[in-house]
């Protein structure tokens, strides 16, 4: 376990603006200090993802920020009509990139991995890249099983006791049932009382057709040229050692740890040992900690 002597320290928001201005929540573990690791969480998910991390670096001294994806948790939407496009998650990225002072590294799951890598290619500048349960081609019946529960519940829960039997019934393994507390970042209320997932359901539409873009994942990978940590569940289904072995192909110089008893969702199921895995990248580098300069975002 990552273990601290003291409370774990509280989260800060802010927000900064992606591609077209469009307003992206954010958290930070100091308001002050530039961010050593900046988070991207995956598909369907919301910087919380991240929290528990993120608190273990601060107690470690690390700075660290996240932010909520287009279309995510408290992020702006696309306008009614507008489609959300691969392309406005990577001019995110970069616009995130521009309003930090120092290069962080970029920490991503799943769909944020592979955003961190694109921008990374685009010439982001990101001092590293740590990529969670992902990879430029990836197992499509993996896919298809994580599409499936995104989409099966369009009339929304009941109530909290509602989605978290179902959560544990697609996370099996978990020992644990998510409480409402859990599932608050998650959720929103509709006005008709149900709880339905804390992202437009536009997105599964419009980003459904992902696999046409493995191709350009793969010729963005052969351009990386700063340190790589691959991190995958040895449990899931996206990530397989066929998949692993391309990327490898692809970028040589990559480190790879599994974590044996995760899935997919490696930060949830084992965030202790993926924690520390962050923390022993980082301490191959120096970290953009020491550079100066407050964050670029307003305070809500």
């Amino acid at each position: 376990m990552v273990a601290s002597p003291h409370p774990l320290p509280s989260l800060h928001p802010l927000v900064w603006r992606g591609y077209g201005g469009l307003p992206l929540a954010a958290s930070a573990s100091s308001p002050e200090a530039p961010p050593a690791v900046l988070f991207a969480h995956g598909f369907g998910q919301t910087r919380q993802a991240w929290s528990r991390s993120m608190q273990q670096l601060a107690a470690q001294g690390i700075a660290s920020a996240a932010w909520d994806m287009r279309g995510h948790g408290q992020s702006g939407r696309n306008a009614p009509g507008e489609r959300y496009e691969v392309q406005q998650f990577i001019e995110d990225a970069l616009a995130v990139r521009r309003a930090l002072p120092a290069a962080p590294v970029l920490v991503g799951a799943s769909m944020g991995g592979l955003v961190g890598l694109a921008a990374q290619a685009r010439g982001a500048g990101f001092s590293a890249l740590v990529l969670v349960d992902v990879t430029p081609k990836w197992e499509l019946a993996g896919m298809q099983r994580i599409l499936a529960f995104m989409g099966a519940h369009p009339e929304g829960f009941e109530d909290f006791e509602h989605a978290a039997r179902e959560i544990a019934a697609y996370l099996p393994h978990r020992r644990s049932r998510k409480s409402p507390a859990d599932l608050a970042h998650l959720l929103v209320r509709g006005e008709d009382g149900r709880l339905r997932w804390h992202w437009d359901p536009r997105l599964l539409q419009d980003l459904a057709d992902s696999d046409r873009h493995q191709d350009e994942l793969a010729d963005a990978a052969r351009r990386i040229e700063v340190p790589v940590l691959l991190v995958s569940g040895g449990r899931s289904d996206l990530v397989s050692a066929e998949t692993i072995a391309h990327f490898r192909s692809l970028v040589p110089h990559a480190e790879h740890v599994c974590l044996p008893h995760a899935t997919h969702m490696v930060a949830g199921d084992d965030n202790d040992a993926f924690t520390r895995s962050i923390l022993s990248f980082l301490g191959h580098r120096p970290h953009a900690a020491s550079s100066t300069g407050p964050l670029r975002g307003a305070l809500p």
